[in-house]
């Protein structure tokens, strides 16, 4: 059967619709299974063990133990405000944390931006010694901390050298009203670094012709920076303060090693708690209440602060 001019007209456009639809349905399987490791991960590490998380913690289940699981609703909820005072405590201890932590690095992180972001020699030294302490092991680090804070430790030795031993240094970690402080301090020291490249990084990104124009129009360097730098600087100071918050309400190594919780539970946080609680007291059912407050006032901070550096326009 010999097919006219017309028809075979007619086919050539089904059969090019037809060979962009199997390569659009071979790029689909590819992406798919390019997806599928990445997705595995996130679905066994993450949501698994967040709908886990959130089962739980409407039961009294218990690490090691006999009986079944019971479905409690709320109780667990209602226990950690009305019966646990050491939980109002550490969520007490995890805000003056954050609320010190967040603007004190971010600050300081933004200072040693702009000061190892001069063209001058030596700065690539500068910056290599601030980020030191960023890739040194926090568990390292506590350590070594631990050790300066010690009665007789390095800081209290500084103390004394410099007031000729007019000022006496505080036990620093076995006394209450400056664990906390300790641990703020160090805290702030470790990660200052990484923040600082971050700053870094955006500052590098504004014009230079943006400030060669300001100074044309006679801006001070404090103008300079008011209106060309920190306007430049928008998205990453929202980077860096999410970054920072999260990192700040989610305090752990460092209270696990240097004081447990202690003195007094002055430097319990609420990660800390809910890891004592789950592992140590085997209350694994509270415990995964505690982490779905804790993950819920993560959120709900995180946005507040999403909406106040939003752009008003």
């Amino acid at each position: 059967m010999t097919v006219s001019p017309p028809v075979a007209a007619a086919k050539q456009p089904r059969r090019s619709l037809r060979r962009i639809r199997s390569s659009r349905g071979r790029e689909t399987w590819a992406g798919l299974a390019m997806m599928a490791p990445a997705g595995l991960l996130l679905l066994l590490f993450l949501i698994v063990p967040v709908l886990l998380a959130f089962t739980l913690s409407f039961t009294n289940a218990r690490l090691i133990s006999p009986n079944p699981p019971r479905f409690v609703g709320l109780d667990n909820f209602f226990r950690a405000f009305t019966a646990d005072p050491v939980f109002l405590q550490s969520a007490l201890n995890t805000f003056l944390f954050a609320l010190v932590v967040v603007p004190v690095q971010a600050g300081l992180g933004l200072l040693l931006a702009i000061l190892v972001n001069q063209r001058l020699r030596g700065t690539t030294f500068f910056r290599v010694v601030f980020f030191i302490p960023v890739v040194t092991s926090i568990v390292v680090v506590s350590i070594l901390w631990r050790f300066m804070y010690q009665s007789d430790g390095l800081i209290n030795s500084m103390i004394d050298t410099v007031t000729f031993g007019a000022l006496k240094g505080a036990d620093w970690l076995n006394d209450p009203t400056t664990a906390l402080g300790a641990i703020i301090v160090l805290s702030i020291w470790q990660a200052v670094g990484f923040h600082m490249i971050i700053w870094l990084a955006g500052l590098q990104t504004i014009p230079e012709e943006l400030y060669e124009a300001a100074r044309m129009d006679g801006a001070s360097r404090w103008h300079q920076f008011a209106h060309v730098t920190w306007p430049g600087l928008r998205p990453t100071m929202v980077f860096v303060l999410v970054t920072i918050t999260i990192a700040a309400l989610g305090l752990f190594v460092q209270v696990d090693v240097m004081t447990q919780g202690g003195p007094l539970n002055s430097t319990t946080t609420v990660v800390y708690h809910a890891v004592r609680k789950g592992y140590e007291q085997q209350e694994i059912g509270y415990a995964a209440a505690i982490s779905l407050l804790f993950f819920v006032a993560v959120l709900v901070i995180a946005l507040i602060q999403r909406w106040l550096t939003r752009e008003k326009n």
